[in-house]
């Protein structure tokens, strides 16, 4: 700001002028990223978005279209197209990917967790089997532990890891009836 502009000058310039180049240029490629992320979308949620007509039949293009640069171009072409239109538009589609994405990472970090629990289930760790009896007493304890022996000898004999698999399906099993028990607890008065 030169010191003969007034501040109250500079405030009216902005309102006249509109947003700045910067923001516009955040605003285009917040509309790309956009763009980028309904095309990588699978067919059967990109049916459940509500999108314009003219937007839907880009999408469909730009999916057809192989080559990496005429791909690039086209992705831009629907940028272009997402642009005209409000952004009032696309908040219901911002808002169901942007959820999504965050019960994505929920969802990982519960894998993760699971697959902690049993590496150190496989790599002789009492405690972990115990805080695991601890939380769920209904666990077969017999086939549980019969599987751990068959993991440890499938990975000292380099045979295909059956077993191994077994226990994460267990646990995913275990995961999924603590998460059908959790609403029906929470609905219980104490």
């Amino acid at each position: 700001m030169s010191p003969s502009r007034s501040r109250n000058q500079t405030e009216l310039d902005e309102a006249d002028y509109g947003p700045s180049r910067t923001q516009q240029r955040r605003e285009a490629l917040a509309v790309l990223a956009l763009a980028a992320q309904l095309i990588e979308l699978p067919p059967s949620r990109l049916a459940r978005l509500e999108l314009p007509d003219d937007v839907r039949r880009e999408v469909e293009i730009t999916r057809r279209t192989t080559a990496h640069i005429a791909r690039k171009r086209q992705l831009a072409y629907l940028a272009k197209v997402m642009r005209r239109f409000d952004d009032a538009a696309f908040a219901a589609v911002r808002a169901e990917l942007g959820e999504n994405r965050e019960k994505q990472r929920q969802e990982n970090a519960v894998m993760h967790r699971m697959e902690a629990l049993r590496d150190r289930l496989i790599n002789e760790d009492e405690g972990a089997l115990s805080e695991l009896i601890d939380e769920h007493p209904q666990i077969d304890r017999q086939h549980l532990r019969s599987l751990i022996r068959q993991a440890r000898s499938e990975r000292e004999s380099n045979k295909p890891p059956r077993a191994y698999r077994e226990i994460f399906q267990l646990l995913k099993e275990l995961q999924q009836h603590a998460l059908d028990d959790a609403p029906a607890a929470a609905q219980t008065p104490a």
